[in-house]
């Protein structure tokens, strides 16, 4: 009776292996009939029941049959082995001369291409880029500058003066201009001084045409006999060099506490021609008179190097500084109604640059 129960047993094995058609249900049908808890074991198991002489002959049957049943099993797992390897080769065949997609791809910022433009300008004329603090001292932000206590710039509404400790160089701002950076150059005494400091400004102005944070570059050219025709020449080869040889520029006289003669530099509206006019006769949105004021210079005041213990006798200079957004806006192909939309975030402005 037991040895029938082992060749039907044999008989269904043979009959399940041979019906599977994945290797998941092939493992089911090996766990079902070979497991530790499997048919063939529970058979086994009932191996005392035969007399002592049926013994051998029973366990040599059952041997046979698991060697056959393995057999069966890897012959089975290798036929759905292959037919998996050639089901991936027609469901995930790679067709390489299909385009494929291409990722998403930054670019670096407007303002990060025009302080890079700016600072190849520059060089190319020996200037050096420099870089000092966003947090300074009054002294540097002010005094030095020839703006004496009572000068309406330390006005804190224009400033951002820190909650911080004074020391004998007066309170610490959020510099409000890159202008700091002269002082901080002058003490160094190395000259010839050809820097060009590149920073973040803060002011508590916000509207169209100003942001509570903005950048500008600050010049300073101080050696022997640095007169006002090396300041000419210095705006007009930037006018040219940035905004292109069909740009021009004026000088407007201006007053700057540290610089003397001072000046607004304007360039000449590239949509207008500086004509303030279109090309159908109506105002220009742009300029609304032909000019676009870009920034300010001059000639170094006497006392912004006395300050530094630099003799003026000896040594003159000049300086400018002037707002990066502001003339990047101006350049031809950029014509923006609000300064603070450069820093939106909006991918469909950025992507245009």
């Amino acid at each position: 009776m037991l040895t029938d129960t082992l060749e039907a047993l044999r008989t269904d094995l043979e009959r399940a292996i041979g019906t599977v058609e994945s290797l998941d249900a092939l493992a089911e049908v090996e766990t079902k009939f070979l497991g530790r808890k499997g048919e063939l074991t529970n058979i086994l198991r009932q191996l005392g029941e035969l007399p002592v002489e049926e013994r051998k002959a029973f366990g040599q049957r059952s041997n046979e049959i698991k060697v056959e049943a393995e057999a069966w099993i890897a012959a089975a797992r290798e036929r759905l082995e292959r037919a998996v390897r050639s089901a991936i080769g027609e469901t995930e065949r790679v067709d390489v001369t299909e385009p494929g997609t291409h990722p998403t791809e930054g670019h670096l910022h407007i303002m990060t291409q025009t302080i890079r433009e700016i600072t190849q300008i520059f060089e190319r004329i020996g200037f050096y880029r420099t870089r000092y603090p966003e947090i300074d001292w009054d002294w540097y932000a002010f005094e030095s500058l020839n703006m004496p206590s009572d000068h309406p710039a330390r006005d804190n509404w224009e400033t951002f003066f820190m909650d911080a400790g004074e020391s004998k160089l007066g309170k610490m701002v959020l510099t409000p201009h890159t202008s700091n950076a002269q002082g901080h150059e002058l003490e160094r005494k190395q000259f010839p001084i050809r820097m060009l400091n590149i920073a973040k400004c803060y002011r508590r102005q916000s509207d169209t045409t100003h942001a509570p944070m903005f950048h500008q570059f600050e010049g300073l050219y101080v050696d022997r006999d640095v007169n006002l025709t090396h300041l000419t020449g210095i705006v007009k080869y930037f006018v040219e060099s940035f905004f292109g040889k069909t740009r021009t520029f004026r000088l407007r006289p201006h007053h700057f506490r540290f610089t003397e003669p001072s000046f607004e530099v304007d360039v000449s509206c590239g949509i207008c021609n500086a004509t303030g006019l279109t090309a159908d006769g109506q105002k220009c949105r742009v300029c609304k008179r032909g000019w676009l004021e870009i920034g300010g210079c001059g000639m170094t005041h006497p006392n912004v190097l006395k300050s530094c213990n630099v003799d003026p006798d000896i040594y003159t200079g000049l300086a400018f500084g002037w707002g990066i957004e502001r003339i990047a806006m101006m350049k031809d192909g950029i014509n923006l109604a609000d300064i603070r939309t450069l820093y939106e975030n909006d991918l469909r402005f950025l992507k245009q640059f």
